[in-house]
């Protein structure tokens, strides 16, 4: 097995419903994202996925929630966009289009801040 990561980032604004304390109000995140894919064996190149192609298919997800508030996504404009729920969303827009019979999202960390964050994966 291998395991291919990419890092990227976006910046954007949300508020958590119904929360108990301060992040009900709006408030902004510089979000950092890991996406690791999981390969089972290598192309005739040596490769579990090319690092561009899982570039291209993350970039396209990350630029729909870019400098937006997160509350009018439609994703989000009934489920909190938590980092649960943001993970989670990342990670199923992936499956549509990073899945083959080489290889497939194995899971999607996001970061609020340096020192915190989740991890969703389907295993």
């Amino acid at each position: 097995m291998f395991d291919i990561f990419i890092d990227t980032h976006f910046s954007s604004g949300h508020h958590l419903r119904n929360y108990p304390g301060n992040c009900e109000r709006p408030h902004g995140h510089n979000w950092k994202v890991t996406v690791t894919v999981r390969a089972t064996q290598l192309d005739e190149l040596g490769m579990g996925i090319d690092f561009r192609a899982l570039k291209n298919a993350t970039k396209e997800i990350i630029d729909t929630l870019d400098h937006t508030d997160l509350n009018e996504h439609p994703a989000f404009r009934e489920r909190n966009p938590s980092s649960e729920n943001l993970a989670r969303y990342i990670f199923t827009e992936l499956k549509k289009t990073l899945t083959t019979d080489r290889y497939r999202p194995y899971s999607v960390t996001v970061r609020e801040t340096d020192t915190s964050g989740v991890t969703y994966c389907e295993e």
